[in-house]
């Protein structure tokens, strides 16, 4: 078997002490190398046009000149295979909301330390949902707050279907989702495959962006 994959990272903090630590804490991983850095949004997409190979931002959101989430969006759209996981003080609704909706892959506040950071910067580069043990158990707030309640379910979503695609959106396994709602994994995967065909989106990553613009986390506890 052939050597693990290196995780190539930009990392973006407004602050510099922060942004240089956080450098010398990801050089201690031995499987991510630091392919950059930058003091905002505007210069972290800079450096995407510039570099060859990144496989994952390190994205603080509240920073001068383009936000973390404005500048989630433009990566999002123009650089889709480049996973962003924020890493911020903040873990209100709004900001957690707001993250998820311009299509981060993972949250963590800044209390996580270098073990969390490598299990999470893994995850979302291999296309996962990741949150921290602070932020997971909001993301359904989080979600619940994002406009008012619909008079129907969007796309033709059914009420299970609607429920799995919250459960998605707050980090749980089919397994995980299976044993909530008391139902067999198998009849998860159908649930899971009937609404990614009907609102058109092909993983984990597209249905929580489509979660969070619906506000779909209504009702969840977790």
């Amino acid at each position: 078997m052939g050597e693990p994959r290196v995780i190539r990272v930009v990392v973006v903090d407004d602050q510099q002490a922060v942004r240089e630590g956080l450098v010398a804490l990801m050089d201690l991983l031995d499987d991510v190398e630091v392919a950059g850095s930058a003091a905002d949004g505007a210069e972290a997409l800079a450096l995407l046009r510039r570099l060859d190979r990144v496989d994952a931002v390190l994205m603080d959101l509240t920073m001068p000149v383009m936000t973390g989430v404005e500048a989630t969006e433009r990566i999002v759209r123009d650089h889709p295979d480049v996973a962003v996981l924020v890493l911020t003080t903040y873990a209100d609704d709004g900001s957690i909301a707001g993250a998820l909706a311009a299509g981060a892959r993972g949250y963590l506040t800044k209390d996580a330390g270098r073990a969390e950071i490598g299990v999470a910067l893994r995850a979302v580069v291999s296309g996962q949902l990741t949150f921290g043990a602070g932020v997971s158990g909001r993301v359904a707030s989080a979600l619940s707050g994002r406009g008012g309640e619909p008079d129907r379910l969007p796309d033709g979503l059914t009420a299970r279907e609607a429920e799995v695609l919250g459960l998605i959106s707050a980090g749980l396994s089919n397994g995980e989702i299976a044993a909530e709602l008391v139902i067999a994994e198998a009849t998860v995967k159908t649930h899971i495959n009937n609404a990614f065909a009907k609102i058109g989106v092909r993983n984990r990553v597209e249905a929580l962006r489509y979660a969070v613009q619906h506000g779909l986390g209504r009702g969840l506890t977790r």
